[in-house]
């Protein structure tokens, strides 16, 4: 006899006679607290399953709900009537009621009867985990806590609340350091008999009554004061998302824990039957004795809370649906939006697709209905161009988009006289690569045959529009990969920049361009412009436009050849 097992169980009780009843036909005494939670007839069922086993007993029980004094007070009970009962074991290893052993006990007798001297516990101060949720660090050893976070919610906040006010803080008792770690230990009977015949213990279980989970806080600060060889590590493999809450094993997690090498995990599914009868009804294995290894499935877990809090790129749906700010990437791929080259060049979507290979849609969010490629009416995910119904959430609209076309780079034309709504939204977006020429918006309107006093009406309105669009761009919050040209830049030297677009969508091998799109013909657009002046509207996105420089062909100039050695 090497160790004896303390359960604490509250429900579930078929799996617990199962479980210590394999404890104890393999030589492991056995202690078992019930939670007075538990009915006198599931508890009167539970010790006559169990009565045929000698070595099996039950200890005084209390109620233990969670972060209260309960728990520690059933250990205490339970560890005290096993030590006294059972004077040959050499460690007590603390167990729940949905624990399950995953290797032979004699291998685990065989690891601790090695180690006589070790104790297994987590222990850390509070400045060296990451781990506690809640909002409460040392805190919880500073402050009162007589009211349950669980049951008494309202209370225990506003009694928090109140003793911040106050700056009330406790005493901790004197030489001790606390330390806090998983609930689930195993100690040897030197350091666990020390703690429970400590002749101040009346003066720590007092201090530790009012502390905030003292479960995992009380042995993992006690036995700082008693242990020869603390190693700060539970044999209990037990994991936690990213709220603080126990994972759950599932039948489809055999695999994933014996992978482990781990000798006993929580919490088990009380159904998964397919783990109970595969790790309690093991032989004895003749492999090559392992430590326990929780961190080989450490990565696994990782991925998991990854998953939960931050899920995937550009991907919402019903079951995570992030509030603003902890949405990941809002869309899933890369895409690219350009404001003002459609006005420019006549050409320019069948140009951009032949140059690139990506879909070129036309003004997804005009006012009338989503201009798709090709003009189609529905695209991949069953979207329809219908306006009313991409205007509902315009944001939604291009996330779905995005994603149901992953694999292809997507490509939209923009402009004042679209759907203003997504102009936060692909601002705020890493994935956006935003392309404006300010101003182009104005040619459209040069070649109307309207009532120039429209016109300049229509020309201020839109004029405002775009300047609101490009503060947005360029504010602080912007994640978006933004350039901005005027129309005079751009019209004076078009091909770096169209040659700079190309290679960032990069679809296709580099090259220089041999074919730009056909440029709107301008002749004329500077006297536009001061025309509009002199009916008292400013044109300034368009930057500098002379009257004789409005006269521009709508090819320009090639370059002449020239050879570099």
């Amino acid at each position: 006899m090497s160790f004896g097992v303390v359960m604490l169980v509250h429900t579930a009780l078929g799996r617990t006679a199962q479980v210590a009843r394999h404890w104890a036909e393999n030589g492991c005494p056995v202690v078992i607290h019930a939670d007075t939670n538990v009915t006198r007839d599931a508890f009167d069922g539970l010790r006559k399953t169990l009565a045929d086993l000698d070595n099996v007993s039950f200890s005084k029980r209390f109620r233990c709900e969670w972060g209260t004094w309960g728990l520690v007070a059933a250990t205490q009970a339970a560890s005290e009537q096993i030590l006294q009962e059972h004077p040959g074991i050499r460690h007590v290893y603390l167990a729940s009621g949905s624990c399950l052993p995953l290797r032979p006990v004699d291998e685990l007798r065989e690891y601790l009867a090695a180690r006589p001297q070790v104790d297994f516990i987590e222990s850390a101060t509070t400045h060296d985990v990451p781990w506690t949720v809640g909002g409460l660090d040392i805190e919880r050893f500073t402050l009162r806590f007589p009211f349950s976070w669980k049951s008494q919610r309202k209370l225990f906040d506003g009694y928090v609340r109140l003793q911040r006010r106050l700056r009330f803080k406790r005493r901790i008792p004197k030489g001790l350091v606390p330390h806090m770690g998983s609930q689930w230990w195993c100690l040897t009977r030197q350091t666990l008999s020390a703690i429970l015949e400590d002749p101040d213990r009346e003066i720590y279980d007092r201090y530790f009554r009012r502390v905030w989970i003292p479960d995992e806080s009380y042995f993992q600060t006690m036995v700082r004061q008693y242990s020869l060889h603390i190693e700060s590590r539970s044999l209990t493999l037990s994991k936690f998302d990213y709220q603080g809450k126990p994972h759950i094993f599932y039948d489809d997690h055999l695999q994933l824990l014996r992978r482990s090498d781990c000798f006993v995990a929580r919490k088990i599914w009380p159904y998964a039957d397919r783990l109970y009868n595969t790790f309690l009804n093991a032989p004895q294995s003749n492999a090559q004795r392992m430590d326990p290894s929780p961190d080989k499935i450490d990565r696994i877990f990782a991925k998991a809370v990854e998953r939960r809090t931050r899920g995937r790129d550009g991907l919402i749906m019903q079951s995570r649906y992030p509030k603003e700010g902890f949405e990941n990437s809002l869309t899933a791929a890369r895409y690219s939006v350009f404001e003002g080259f459609t006005e420019l060049f006549e050409d320019f979507e069948p140009w951009l697709t032949r140059m690139t290979n990506a879909q070129v849609h036309g003004h997804l969010f005009a006012q009338d209905r989503a201009e798709f490629a090709d003009r189609q009416s529905i695209v991949e995910g069953c979207l329809s161009d219908s306006a009313n119904l991409r205007d509902h959430r315009p944001h939604s609209f291009l996330n779905n988009l995005i994603w149901n076309t992953r694999g292809v780079r997507q490509c939209f034309q923009f402009g004042p006289n679209d759907n203003q709504e997504i102009t936060w939204h692909i601002s705020k977006d890493v994935n956006a690569q935003i392309s404006v020429i300010s101003g182009a918006w104005a040619i459209p309107l040069y070649k109307q045959n309207r009532n120039f006093a429209e016109i300049r009406d229509e020309a201020a309105r839109l004029q405002k529009i775009e300047n609101d669009h490009i503060q947005v761009l360029r504010s602080t919050w912007s994640k978006a990969r933004v350039r901005v040209w005027t129309l005079a830049e751009f019209v004076e030297a078009p091909i770096e920049p169209l040659q700079m677009i190309v290679d960032e969508i990069g679809h296709r091998e580099a090259h220089r361009l041999t074919e730009l799109p056909r440029m709107v013909d301008l002749t004329g657009f500077g006297q536009f412009l001061q025309n509009l002046k002199n009916q008292g509207m400013h044109p300034y996105l368009m930057g500098e436009f002379t009257v004789a420089a409005g006269d521009i062909q709508s090819k320009p100039s090639p370059r002449k050849p020239y050879l570099v050695r």
